[in-house]
């Protein structure tokens, strides 16, 4: 605390965060644009330089913040994640079993909107005990809001699409993260069934990696 500030936004579209309309491509969706606000915000804080690190869906923004505002980021980490396109590429029937929820939200015909917004405590299954009940609170008002769900859900779209672009153009000019990046994942997860050599996957895209995983889930 003495020596460092912390701060934790909501991505784009999550929880309380604003909810641009969409367009047909997901572009106002796509981490480019996550990035982008990640970076007005620092600015807005007053901090120029800083270092980002992204968990999850969160992972992605912060890869693609490293990228394309490499003047502004001083260290990446990035936990349980591969960048989309390597993930995407790597798709496989063992994938689209277990994370199928990926390409169910990614449908553009909406169907999971009308599924999620039919019943979100049924679908989404938390309580005040895993949560904390004021965290279950601010939870319940994010997941009973269409708004909010809509825009949840355009974050996977943007992935499937745009991101995926995104991440293959930076892949085939050989763009790299020019900061420090540690990768961590946790052993009880799935990220190193899914990919194996996880440290392998990421190689290409950091000149200064390290990876370590820990025993959690």
């Amino acid at each position: 605390a003495r020596r460092f500030t912390v701060v934790c936004p909501d991505l784009r579209g999550y929880g309380g965060s604003s909810k641009p309309a969409s367009t047909d491509d997901h572009a106002p969706y796509a981490k480019r644009a996550m990035a982008a606000d990640i970076v007005a915000l620092m600015s807005a804080l007053g901090h120029e330089r800083f270092a980002v690190v992204g968990h999850d869906r969160g992972a992605y923004a912060a890869l693609r913040t490293a990228l394309d505002h490499p003047g502004r980021v001083t260290h990446l980490a990035v936990l349980d994640a591969v960048p989309i396109g390597e993930a995407l590429a790597r798709c496989d029937a063992r994938f689209a079993q277990e994370w199928w929820h990926w390409f169910f939200f990614g449908q553009l015909s909406k169907p999971a909107e009308r599924v999620i917004n039919a019943d979100p405590d049924a679908w989404y299954r938390s309580t005040p005990e895993a949560l904390g009940p004021e965290n279950y609170a601010d939870y319940r008002r994010a997941i009973h809001d269409p708004h909010t769900v809509h825009a949840m859900l355009e974050d996977y779209r943007a992935g499937l699409g745009i991101d995926r672009a995104h991440d293959d153009a930076d892949r085939a000019a050989g763009r790299q993260v020019g900061c420090p990046t540690l990768v961590m994942w946790g052993l009880r997860d799935d990220l190193g069934e899914l990919y194996g050599d996880v440290e392998a996957v990421w190689r290409p895209w950091a000149l200064d990696l390290r990876v370590e995983s820990i025993d959690t889930g």
